[in-house]
């Protein structure tokens, strides 16, 4: 834990699900976390969580698709803390589901802001504060969806998430003269709140998405938390540009 006593995390999307996770796991590996989220009282209740475990977090509340909060909030966290060590990029979503002849206009731009802009906002806002951090990096989020564009209405969801993609290359390339390192993460199948409805209302079908993972089981949020420990870490000192799969083998069908 000491090793990493006095570097910052700033973890967008961050008040449940895999995003929770990682910062919980940060927080273990001995970092300051800031917590994302939009709803502020479910902000401060996961604060108290970490604080009854002796971690050290605080919550900043703001939509990552809207510019100007993006900006001033990491501004100001880059401000109070000097430096910003890790930024990792968790929030986004589906967003729901259309096809692209009955797509409105309202929902493209919405589920590319959520997935892709935010990304773009934040990563923007505290590069000058990670050329201030110790081994300092960005870890984003992208999805099987960004090589197989997704399934049935969520072509848009693969559209942005293949954008994230391109943009980690495109960072890292821009930024290593910086020594900031920039790589991203593409979950699987994750038991999470995500996928709670289908799960509630269909649990044979969700059992069933077990049968197209090589493993043979779904994705647990700690075994994303603990992909983004290392890609924060010095271990991970010599990686950059690079996406890493944690599907279980998902991608390569079985």
């Amino acid at each position: 834990m000491s090793t990493n006593k006095g570097r910052v995390a700033v973890v967008t999307g961050a008040t449940s699900g895999i995003g929770f996770e990682v910062a919980k796991r940060l927080c273990s590996d001995g970092y300051t976390v800031i917590l994302n989220g939009l709803h502020d009282d479910k902000g401060e209740e996961k604060i108290k969580e970490l604080a009854d475990h002796g971690f050290t977090a605080e919550y900043s509340g703001f939509d990552v698709t809207n510019e100007e909060a993006v900006s001033s909030s990491i501004k100001a966290i880059g401000e109070k803390y000097g430096k910003i060590d890790v930024l990792v990029n968790n929030a986004g979503g589906l967003g729901g589901r259309s096809r692209f002849e009955e797509m409105t206009t309202e929902f493209y731009k919405k589920v590319m802001a959520l997935n892709l802009d935010s990304v773009f906002y934040a990563s923007r806002a505290a590069i000058p504060f990670l050329k201030k951090g110790e081994h300092p990096t960005i870890i984003n989020y992208t999805s099987n969806a960004a090589w197989n564009a997704g399934g049935p209405g969520a072509g848009i969801y693969g559209t942005s998430k293949a954008g994230v993609h391109a943009i980690t290359r495109a960072l890292a390339k821009d930024l290593a003269e910086y020594g900031i390192r920039v790589n991203a993460v593409s979950p699987g199948t994750i038991d999470t709140p995500f996928h709670a409805q289908i799960k509630s209302t269909k649990p044979e079908v969700f059992a069933s998405w077990a049968n197209n993972i090589m493993l043979g089981r779904l994705g647990q949020p700690e075994d994303v938390s603990g992909v983004v420990s290392f890609l924060a870490s010095k271990d991970a000192s010599f990686i950059t540009a690079e996406t890493i799969q944690i599907g279980g083998g998902q991608a390569l069908g079985i």
